[in-house]
């Protein structure tokens, strides 16, 4: 079995190097008024690039343009990201994943490639966005996971459309923001307008939140391919991370909780501060039925810090709620 870091440092350089080969699913909208035709339509070739590549795989669902990747075979996972985060922010976990799952990997509105309109975000319009995605994208109803701002979205997609859900993985999640929490993300704000740079604001501001001091000393290498990483990636302007922040800022799904359907899957890093496990009572409860893990050593983050760990983990959850109807 590869290590932690050979795993990590191959997919981080497969990212970098754009390399990696995706199969995407492209749709054809009809012309006639009222129509729409849906094509489904299979390439295998190297990463679209940003000028010049071929043409991206999106969708126009909710009134924003939505770009989404597709690896994999399998029952269909959507994939949701974390606060300022593309698609790519869950490369380690596609590259087990996909071995048994088609993996649905998207950009939230207000970041990587996808429409970025300025008007109030909500984890709800997030929601509702994933939503419209998945009907876009012939996608009838999938497993969804997220972490963090992600798994905001997730537990009111979960609420709002309980049919599209079929299991619910929710990482560092919260049930809705607290003073805390507002301090953390507030200082975010202020370190991207002095900055004027998401990019540098996520990796200054937002690692180490994510990632032990233990981690910064023993795998300086590592902390500084997830820079590279981040620093390789579409990250969106600092008006565009406003608007997110701002829906984390507001997240309140405390009465939705009793409206999640799907099995869920609850986790959090033992260290992590942000949304550590003082959400832990309070997501249980809300949702019958859950089931909570605690991945030890780790922060906000253990999807990055302990990866073969969250992903078996997370892998035997969803595995249990695959099959059937």
């Amino acid at each position: 079995m590869r290590s932690h870091q050979a795993l990590g440092q191959a997919v981080v350089q497969r990212y970098l190097a754009g390399l990696g080969c995706i199969f995407t699913m492209k749709l054809a909208h009809g012309c006639a008024a009222g129509a729409r035709s849906t094509q489904w339509q299979a390439d295998v070739g190297p990463r679209p690039g940003p000028e010049g590549g071929p043409a991206m795989p999106t969708v126009h669902a909710n009134d924003i343009d939505i770009y989404y990747e597709v690896q994999g075979e399998g029952e269909p996972i959507v994939l949701i990201p974390y606060l300022a985060a593309d698609q790519a922010c869950y490369a380690f976990q596609v590259a087990d994943y996909a071995k048994q799952f088609t993996c649905f990997t998207v950009d939230l509105r207000g970041a990587g490639l996808s429409g970025k309109p300025a008007c109030t975000y909500t984890t709800e319009l997030l929601a509702d966005d994933i939503a419209a995605f998945m009907q876009a994208a012939g996608v009838d109803r999938a497993h969804v996971a997220g972490l963090s701002l992600g798994a905001a979205t997730g537990m009111w997609l979960a609420a709002k459309y309980p049919a599209l859900v079929k299991s619910l993985s929710l990482h560092s999640a919260w049930p809705s923001t607290d003073p805390f929490l507002r301090v953390v993300v507030e200082g975010w704000r202020i370190i991207a307008q002095a900055l004027g740079s998401v990019t540098d604001m996520a990796i200054k501001g937002i690692f180490p939140w994510c990632f032990t001091p233990e981690l910064y000393a023993a795998r300086p290498e590592y902390i500084d391919s997830l820079a590279d990483f981040v620093r390789s990636r579409p990250m969106p302007p600092v008006d565009a991370f406003l608007r997110q922040s701002e829906a984390v800022l507001a997240h309140d799904a405390t009465e939705a909780l009793g409206s999640i359907q799907a099995p869920t899957l609850i986790t959090f890093g033992a260290r992590d501060l942000v949304t550590s496990t003082r959400f832990a009572d309070r997501l249980s409860a809300g949702i019958p039925g859950s089931e909570l893990v605690v991945f030890d050593d780790c922060a906000h983050a253990p999807i990055y810090e302990k990866v073969p760990e969250f992903n078996l983990r997370t892998l035997e959850f969803l595995q249990r709620h695959s099959g059937g109807g």
